[in-house]
């Protein structure tokens, strides 16, 4: 499983997209900047909502392969965050909810 960032979009391939979200087509995010971690769950983990101060974003469909992209641009002109392309380290809790270290 692979995620990058690419032009201020998280792209998840397919079987990330698979393991975190199935069909589901929106998530929720939330950014602590003191950590540099963004950490994103399916819309359906009703309690990430409730244990943080969420805000939901789509999951874009990029190719027919079945990856997906959420665009980010905007959290990182808000956080002066390094915009260059590069695979990201992340970890899957097993809860569901991903932490992806920005």
């Amino acid at each position: 499983m692979e995620i990058q960032l690419k032009n201020g979009h998280i792209w998840f391939d397919k079987a990330t997209v698979e393991t975190l979200f199935g069909e589901e087509e929106k998530a929720n995010l939330v950014y602590y900047p003191e950590r540099k971690t963004l950490l994103l769950a399916a819309r359906s983990k009703t309690f990430f909502e409730k244990m943080h101060k969420v805000n939901w974003v789509v999951l874009k469909l990029r190719n027919l392969k079945g990856d997906k992209t959420i665009s980010i641009q905007d959290l990182m002109l808000d956080n002066d965050l390094d915009s260059t392309d590069r695979l990201l380290s992340y970890e899957i809790k097993n809860t569901g909810i991903i932490s992806i270290e920005l």
